[in-house]
């Protein structure tokens, strides 16, 4: 069930909502005059919701691709290029 709160217990209740938003790593959703307004969550909760979008993202991008083209790229391949541009990220950060 989705925290909905006014406004207004941003500025009253303010520990109170950052103790929600970080224990259930669920948003609260404020209201002003009855109305949607904004929305506050937990800064882990923002990257966690960043990093599945990016996924989905990528993807279906990759699903779209899949579909406009017969390239494939074995597993074998996929994990050798990480590998190499993980050495090369490694490397780069020793220099």
């Amino acid at each position: 069930m989705p925290h909905i709160r006014p406004v207004s217990d941003l500025r009253n209740n303010f520990a109170e909502i950052s103790r929600i938003v970080h224990e259930t790593a669920e948003p609260v959703f404020l209201t002003k005059n009855g109305y949607g307004n904004m929305v506050v969550m937990s800064i882990d909760a923002y990257e966690r919701k960043l990093f599945e979008s990016d996924i989905y993202i990528k993807l279906k991008e990759a699903e779209l691709e899949a579909k406009t083209t017969d390239k494939r790229i074995s597993h074998k391949q996929v994990f050798s290029d990480l590998r190499a541009s993980l050495a090369n990220k490694i490397n780069d950060k020793d220099v």
